[in-house]
């Protein structure tokens, strides 16, 4: 089916294949491996093709900006610094977290599958999308799956006037009777991500309230002013201490940087974060034993009273719109995002 490009705003049509070769075509032109292309395609597409706009195929912008300003190695390998009977530690080397996804989540989902538990530390990675499509991964192979990143300090904690942690994501994932749909949350710890507050500033939206402060301090619905400012955690003093503890466990622990330091260490213009992510999977058939199908048919039969009593879970949307999207194999997206994609795309010589 041919692409149908509107002229100014709106949203065009445009075909996932058609989607998927430009993003590949940018890429390939900018002087990433294979691999690392792969790697990244991937994971956005599968956003993309969930509706997830927040964390789709526009992050491929930002990637370049870093790149640009020699905050993204397009060409080194991930490689494995420890392996042993539960622990993974591998070095991004200044790639994307997920070319460092699809060397190290194999080897996760084996570890865990023969000792009941595994993690995986991932060090020195530039992450820019969606915990959810890793951990979706891990659900399907019949695991549950946590993970968190740390990010730039954008955020300001509870009763603080400025920026000290980062959007700090956390996401969960718990395997159900049918593997394509996991119970499965990914949630900044900030009031909303950056990248919608991004997307905002894009399409010269105001705000909601109690979302961000400006750079004195006081709350703002500009998005703008938000983004040279700071934004709110989630929940209040909870949401703080949620965040500072994603900051320990992604960043002391596995021996990598904070929001604050990944912050200070950034060159200017480069905004994705550079630093870790803590992924843990745990097999409930090998803890449970022979419990494992009445646990997990307890676990069935509670999630769905949720629906029975007309609530939502997390994803079930993204769910709903990914069968749509793959049925139809078209995908609704705004114009100028497919205008400034183009622009990303070197002339080769």
């Amino acid at each position: 089916m041919g692409n149908t490009y509107p002229k100014g705003g709106g949203d065009m049509k445009i075909s996932i294949d058609q989607l998927q070769n430009l993003i590949e075509e940018i890429l390939d032109s900018q002087g990433f491996s294979a691999p690392h292309r792969d790697a990244v395609v991937q994971n956005l597409m599968t956003a993309q093709i969930a509706d997830c706009q927040s964390h789709g195929v526009w992050r491929v912008l930002e990637l370049i900006k870093n790149l640009e300003k020699g905050m993204l190695n397009p060409t080194a390998v991930p490689k494995i610094t420890k392996s042993n009977e539960s622990i993974i530690r591998l070095d991004c080397q200044m790639t994307s977290a997920q070319y460092g996804h699809a060397i190290g989540l194999p080897l996760l989902i084996q570890k865990a599958k023969n000792t009941g538990i595994s993690l995986l530390a991932i060090n020195h990675s530039i992450h820019f999308s969606a915990l959810w499509v890793e951990l979706e991964i891990l659900a399907k192979a019949g695991l549950v799956g946590i993970a968190m990143t740390t990010s730039h300090s954008w955020v300001a904690p509870f009763g603080g006037s400025g920026p000290l942690l980062g959007t700090n994501p956390l996401a969960f994932a718990w395997p159900r009777s049918n593997i394509d749909r996991p119970y499965i949350f990914d949630f900044a710890t900030s009031a909303v991500a950056r990248g919608e507050i991004q997307l905002y500033a894009r399409e010269g939206k105001m705000l909601p309230d109690d979302l961000a402060i400006d750079k004195d301090g006081n709350p703002t619905n500009n998005p703008l002013e938000a983004l040279k400012g700071s934004m709110l955690t989630f929940g209040g003093y909870k949401g703080t201490a949620i965040s500072t503890m994603i900051e320990l466990l992604a960043g002391p622990l596995i021996d990598d940087l904070t929001s604050q330091e990944s912050q200070l260490m950034a060159k200017k213009g480069a905004t994705l974060p550079y630093g870790g992510e803590l992924i843990i999977a745990i097999d409930p058939k090998k803890i449970l034993g022979d419990a494992y199908k009445d646990a997990l048919l307890r676990a069935e039969n509670y999630l769905n009273q949720f629906n029975k009593m007309g609530v939502r879970l997390p994803s079930e949307r993204r769910f709903s719109a990914r069968d749509k999207n793959l049925r139809e194999g078209i995908l609704s997206i705004p114009n100028s995002r497919i205008t400034d994609l183009k622009s990303l795309k070197k002339q080769q010589a």
